[in-house]
């Protein structure tokens, strides 16, 4: 049985390790993954790998989350339709009854396991109002149950050092000696005689010339212009990449992924993150966390908003309702710092 503390990411790349790989590779073949299409990097690109390699396996356990869960959408929407059509008003929030009961008809009706596993990891990593519904179903059906991630090597800075031989370090203390001696005894080469100093040109924009000069060079800076962020159907059924938040970091309160046997009474914490779409009732951010993990990058804004210490930003888009009529700002991305997260 899969652990109940599963994060909802976990779930997510376990889902395609459970899915068959002949499925997967179909759907992957369908999408056109042409640059000109304007998927996001970090989408698009393992996306692509997956269509040439043909590793499922890897891409569930090594691909950025973002790219995992738009595929896992992708062999979802099918069957996301079809319980929702079944479950009818209780479609919003249904019970675990009704939940069960409409996959058994779907089932019954051709729907096969894989679209099934796909609809309910979906919703796990989308944190519909049925996750835990859909975790159950996941955790207690034979058919469902989801393998785990095979383990990945990181190579550790914190290894045990090789053991080397006294005689080998002795060695090797006599020949940087001996180089470093070598060094003393040879003489400086010549110097060179100083170049003379270039002039200085100066440089000024177009708007500064007002007519043909010989001796001013003309230079025109480049814009630097935001890119556009790819949103998933369902998030854009919700969300506005253009609202005046998107860009800007908050500090908010981010559900965890998972209950900490230790401190079971904790559901949430205020961290910072980086608002990428909104609405008017809720926001969809990337959490930022003050310590590195397989889906986190370097946040290099973080002392021009000073926070006070280095922090990861998380690959992860999550939803957020916003209770409050204003969130505390700590400062917007430049073009130039959200170019590089995507």
């Amino acid at each position: 049985m899969s652990s109940p503390h599963a994060s909802a990411s976990e779930v997510v790349r376990r889902s395609l390790l459970k899915i068959s790989p002949l499925t997967v590779l179909t759907a992957v073949d369908s999408l056109d993954l042409r640059a000109s299409n304007q998927i996001s990097a970090v989408v698009g690109v393992p996306l692509r790998t997956l269509q040439q390699r043909r590793d499922v396996a890897a891409f569930a356990v090594s691909a950025p989350i973002a790219a995992v869960r738009a595929l896992v959408e992708i062999l979802a929407a099918g069957a996301l339709d079809e319980v929702v059509r079944e479950l009818d008003e209780h479609a919003e929030s249904p019970s675990f009854d009704q939940l069960s009961e409409a996959i058994d008809r779907l089932s019954a009706q051709g729907v096969s396991d894989d679209d099934l596993v796909a609809m309910l990891s979906f919703a796990v990593g989308e944190q519909f109002a049925a996750a835990a519904h859909c975790r159950r179903l996941l955790d207690e059906r034979p058919d469902f149950l989801l393998p785990p991630l095979p383990e990945v090597g990181t190579p550790s800075t914190l290894a045990t050092p090789r053991e080397v031989a006294p005689e080998i370090r002795a060695q090797r203390r006599a020949r940087r000696e001996a180089q470093r001696q070598q060094k003393l005894r040879k003489p400086s080469p010549p110097s060179r005689p100083s170049r003379p100093p270039k002039s200085k040109q100066r440089e000024v924009t177009v708007r500064e010339v007002s007519a043909p000069s010989d001796h001013l060079t003309v230079t025109a800076t480049a814009a630097v212009v935001r890119r556009r962020l790819t949103l998933t159907p369902a998030e854009s059924a919700r969300f506005s990449a253009e609202h005046p938040l998107s860009g800007t970091v908050v500090l908010i309160e981010v559900p965890f992924d998972a209950v900490d046997p230790e401190a079971a009474e904790l559901h949430a914490k205020q961290r910072p993150a980086l608002v990428v779409a909104a609405s008017d009732s809720a926001v969809l951010v990337r959490p930022i966390y003050s310590n590195p993990f397989s889906n986190r990058t370097l946040f290099h804004a973080w002392r021009r908003l000073q926070l006070d210490h280095v922090c990861y930003i998380s690959d992860e888009r999550v939803a957020l309702e916003v209770l409050e009529a204003r969130l505390e700002e700590l400062g917007r991305l430049s073009d130039e710092e959200w170019n590089s997260l995507y």
